[in-house]
């Protein structure tokens, strides 16, 4: 892992030995620019580079693409996020290419959540190719400067792959396997779904080590900050691919509904912790929904600032 793959920061960071820190913001449902530079500034200085996310939760809203355009030009360094479901493989390598020429050079390869879940359920769904597929495109379209049709790309894209690891889905004896496949495929790094049960957790990442997967690509741990119980709650009873223990759930209805959301930063903060020490995590991904002004205090009480910067 020690050839740099790409122009990424995050890549520089993460070959350079030090733990990253990466932040998440969704786009707006319409054209709302200024909300969204709003919600970058809380970012800027604060991580090491930021998801743009792809009508998550199959709900529409500015496009990934553009929003990491946005983010360029202010300064901060996107992870474009691309989902399977929305497009086939011509409009991918197109969007890939205008991505790259837009500044872009880290990308998370996606299914993307079904349609029914989001607020077109009547959609059709593409998934031309799948998430795995979509990784090893990515890697052909830089590593050999061909598309899938073997043509060539007279400027490759070089971009630094990401992809995504739910460690708690069934059947969970697969769960390293697969992300094997996903390294096998071409991701150079992966960010894990929000990781709530550290038990279970610990016990994945042991599995990763026996199969020396962290020495073949780096691997991000999922944090996300809860607000109170109810969204706990929600997230346990609704979220599909969801892992948080009741213990967690009790811990956040111990004390009064105004302390809540202290109480959930300080459990994230005490994961961070445990991630800086945890063989083979060699960083973590802070997903602070709709909490961006949240993540500079975060950031700050977890002790991973000042963001290294690597030329």
């Amino acid at each position: 892992m020690s050839e740099l793959k790409s122009g990424s920061n995050l890549e520089k960071v993460l070959a350079a030995g030090h733990f990253a820190f990466t932040g998440e913001c969704g786009p707006p449902k319409g054209a709302n620019v200024e909300h969204l530079v709003e919600k970058f500034q809380h970012l800027k200085g604060n991580v090491d580079c930021v998801n743009m996310t792809d009508n998550q939760t199959a709900v529409v809203r500015m496009s990934s693409m553009a929003g990491s355009a946005l983010m360029v030009n202010e300064g901060l360094e996107p992870n474009f996020q691309m989902v399977c479901r929305d497009r086939n493989r011509l409009a991918m390598m197109s969007d890939i290419l205008g991505a790259y020429a837009l500044g872009v050079r880290n990308m998370l390869c996606l299914s993307g959540d079904h349609q029914t879940f989001g607020n077109h359920p009547e959609a059709k769904n593409v998934h031309c190719i799948d998430s795995m597929q979509l990784i090893a495109m990515v890697k052909k379209m830089r590593d050999e400067g061909k598309f899938l049709n073997d043509e060539d790309i007279d400027v490759p894209p070089k971009m630094f792959i990401g992809a995504a690891c739910n460690p708690f889905a069934d059947p969970y004896e697969f769960r390293p396997y697969r992300l094997a496949n996903k390294i096998e495929a071409g991701a150079d790094f992966i960010q894990t779904q929000c990781i709530f049960n550290m038990e279970k957790f610990r016990d994945f990442m042991s599995k990763v080590v026996d199969m020396g997967l962290h020495e073949k690509c780096y691997i991000l741990a999922g944090v996300t900050p809860m607000k109170n119980a109810g969204m706990a709650n929600f997230m346990k009873k609704f979220v599909p691919g969801m892992d948080i223990p009741d213990e967690l759930i009790k811990r956040l209805k111990g004390v009064e509904k105004k302390d809540q959301a202290e109480e959930g930063i300080k459990f994230a903060l005490e994961q961070v912790e445990e991630f800086k020490e945890m063989e083979g995590v060699a960083g973590v991904h802070m997903m602070a929904i709709e909490w961006e002004h949240k993540v500079p205090e975060i950031a700050e009480r977890a002790g991973v600032l000042p963001r290294p910067v690597i030329d």
